[in-house]
Order: C-alpha cells, then structure tokens, then sequence
C-alpha cells in the first residue's frame, strides 16, 4: 500500500537540530525522490529557552512546541528524530517513540551506548527501527558497515580514534611542542573543545562510542562503565619529545578486541609507531582500523562531528527508515548474542613507556631493573638525560609485554626506592 507523505518528527533545535531541519526542508526533493514520496517535517520538539535562538525564529511558529504532549500527539509523524543529547529526559522520549510505533533516528551515544540493548528490543516488539549512525563518527558511515557490510567477519579488533577534540588537542602538542593546557586553550578558541571539556579529555565520549562499536563488533553487551578510561591532561610535552625520539606518535585510542570468549575494551593514552595510518591522523579528524578475519584490516577516515557530517548521518538513517514505511515491511532489527567476559583492566599484557626521575649515583637502573625483575617485567631499553642542578636525572624506560597489575604492583614498589624521586609519567605502547 503507497503512502501520499511520511511524517517526521524532530526533537531537538540546537547546532545538529538547526542542520537537520535545513536538510530536511532544503533537500526535501532529494528525500523524495530516494524514499519514493514526499517526506515532511511536522512538528519540532524544543525547549522555551530555545525560542530565542536563530534558527527557531526562521523556522515556521507552527511547526515548535515545547509541550511533549503535543509532539506526541502531531497526526501522522512516522518517525522521530532524537537530537537533544543527554541521557534525560531524551532517553524517556526515545522509549514513547519506540512504544508508539515511530521509527526513532537518534545521534546520542550516551543512550545507545548505556541503553541501546533494551531500546532494540522494544523496538523490534513494536515492529519499528532503531537506527544511531550519527552516534559514532559523525558522517563516517560505521554502524551500518557492522549491521550489514561486516556480518560474516569475525572481528578480532577495533583501533580508533574516535574524539576529535583530544586528536587536536594531541596533534597540537606534538607539532607544536605546546603543554596540555596551552593546546586545550588553543582548542576552546577555536571551537573544538566545549567550555567544559570533561567529557572528551577524559575519555568518556570515546568510551561511549567504543561501547557501541565493541557491542556490534562482537555481538556481545559490553557497557560504558566497563570500559578502562582514562584521559590525556597528565601527558606533557616531555612525553610527545621521547615518544618521537622512540619513533612512536601519541593517540588516545579507544580499543576492543575479541579473544574466545573474552573481550577487552578501554581508552587511553596510547604510543602508536610513527609510521602507522593511525599516528597519521591529526587535527580533528577520526579513524577506525577494524581487523576482520575475512577482510583483514579494514580503515574508515573522516570527520567525525560537527553539524554538517552529523546531519548527512542522520539523514541516510531516515531515508532507510522512510523506505520502510513506504513500503511497509518489517524491520529485523540487529541482536546481540551470547555476553562474553569483559577482561578486566588488571588483566591486560601491553608494552609500557614510563617516564622517572632518579637520582644521580651508581647502581640506580640495577635496584629498579630488580623491582621490575621482581614483577616479570622486562627491560627492551632505556634513555638517560643529562643531570639536573640537584643531581637528578630522567629516564624512560621501554618494557617487553607485561601484565598491567604486575606494572601496578612494580610501581608501588619502586615509589618506596630513595633513588627514584618521581615517576612522571606511563603510556601503555601498541605496536
């Protein structure tokens, strides 16, 4: 049976909200002509606070509301656009959505990552579909690749870098030789990095997208807070000197990787070797490298936010959606299968640069090759500077591959040493 119209719902009028209202009215023909019939924005969800803004003074009076009761109760919207970011009350609006029978396109990772499991399924109980592509990588095209392009593959790995303000703010760093907060600044002026840039510099946007990737990578529930995070404020210009002295660029990595029944995912600080595609990527720019066993490695590289990469996501997601409604099948929606162990941080064997202070006099490397020894670590090399006036010298050490409590355990007790005054600094090394 043909439908005249399909009808959207937008919640949300901010930056992406602003770009997808254009998209939607600009290239209502385009939409059209890919869905098969008109596709018409009916109503937009906003705040009171948002009636100012310029975009909700160009838009028709007609079309806001900042009563949910009556976004709800619109005649004939058929799908519903999620743009307001956060957790709540957006997670609430999803799920009425979803229970009302619309289609949801959403780009808010924290929802999906915390909640997507439980939202697919009651999608799939409603007969609708739940599609995020603009959750992960802005315009990069990366769920669908998983949902579709990728099925057969077992996934043995996900390499990403997938925050653009903390690849700036490192890219800013070793290029310029600038400390954290001077390229944190630089990235504020510019636009790259929030007012309050918690949520990227400390890893908690990435872990959310990695969730995501990880849960349809390897068809398992993994979950934000089970992700190891940590963030890139303790690294210092020293840190960028020795890394490309070792010819090694720093990244904040987020990284999952599939071994039997176990998985392994988390975000930090990472040395990659200079002539990696990965340690290539700067600026804000996003990449993931997923290994697969039938495709092997496989790149995707982009900008993965801002207003216009975002909105071109969102905009594929509701023609798919919108050719569904048009042509009235069902929906499969995508399953996870059987959870799998999510190995804890204590567990993981990686190689380490650790960056201390010592003091100046004979048989000091000996006492810490000892602790280290101790512990199962092995030395690979070592870089000694020139003393300081108060008879203290830095070194850096580069270990084999050893297990992250016994580095943890090394480090309590090479802090008790009298000949070691400060352990600087640690970078966990994927090569």
């Amino acid at each position: 049976m043909g439908r005249n119209t399909i009808g959207i719902g937008l919640m949300g009028l901010g930056v992406i909200g602003g770009q997808v209202a254009r998209v939607l009215t600009e290239r209502a023909g385009v939409l059209a002509e890919h869905t098969g019939c008109p596709v018409v924005l009916r109503k937009i969800k906003i705040l009171e606070s948002d009636l100012a803004r310029p975009q909700a003074q160009a838009t028709p009076r007609s079309l806001l509301t900042t009563d949910e009761e009556e976004f709800f109760n619109t005649p004939d919207i058929d799908i519903v656009i999620e743009v307001i970011g956060g957790e709540h009350p957006a997670l609430e609006y999803q799920k009425r959505a979803l229970s009302a029978g619309k289609h949801l396109v959403t780009a808010n990772k924290e929802v999906i990552a915390k909640h997507g499991t439980e939202l697919m399924l009651l999608a799939q109980q409603h007969g609708v579909s739940l599609r995020y592509e603009a959750s992960v990588g802005g315009g990069i095209p990366l769920i669908a690749p998983f949902q579709r392009d990728l099925i057969t593959n077992h996934i043995n790995g996900i390499y990403a870098i997938i925050n653009g303000t903390t690849n700036y703010i490192l890219s800013c760093m070793a290029r310029e030789g600038t400390d954290f907060a001077t390229a944190l600044a630089q990235a504020q002026k510019l636009g790259y990095a929030e007012p309050n840039p918690r949520n990227d510099i400390e890893g908690i946007d990435a872990a959310y997208k990695l969730a995501i990737l990880a849960t349809l990578a390897f068809r398992s529930r993994v979950k934000p807070d089970q992700i190891y995070r940590e963030g890139i404020s303790r690294l210092s210009g020293r840190d960028f000197q020795y890394a490309k002295e070792l010819g090694f660029a720093i990244k904040l990595l987020a990284i999952a990787k599939q071994m039997d029944s176990e998985i392994e995912a988390r975000v930090h600080p990472v040395f990659v070797p200079e002539d990696s595609f990965l340690a290539k990527v700067d600026g804000v720019y996003n990449a993931i490298l997923v290994d697969g066993d039938l495709t092997g490695q496989v790149t995707f590289l982009g900008k993965g936010a801002g207003p216009l990469p975002t909105s071109s996501a969102i905009a594929a997601d509701v023609v798919a959606a919108a050719r569904q409604v048009a042509s009235g099948q069902p929906h499969v929606q995508w399953q996870p299968g059987v959870n799998k162990r999510i190995k804890p941080m204590s567990e993981i064997i990686t190689r380490y640069y650790i960056r201390m202070a010592i003091a100046d006099q004979p048989g000091v490397l000996a006492q810490i090759a000892y602790i280290l020894g101790n512990h199962q670590i092995s030395i690979a090399s070592v870089i000694q500077k020139e003393t300081s006036a108060n008879q203290t010298a830095e070194i850096v050490i580069m270990t084999h591959p050893a297990r992250e409590n016994a580095v943890q355990q090394a480090f309590a007790g090479l802090k008790k040493l009298d000949v070691v005054k400060e352990i600087h600094n640690f970078v966990r090394v994927e090569a």
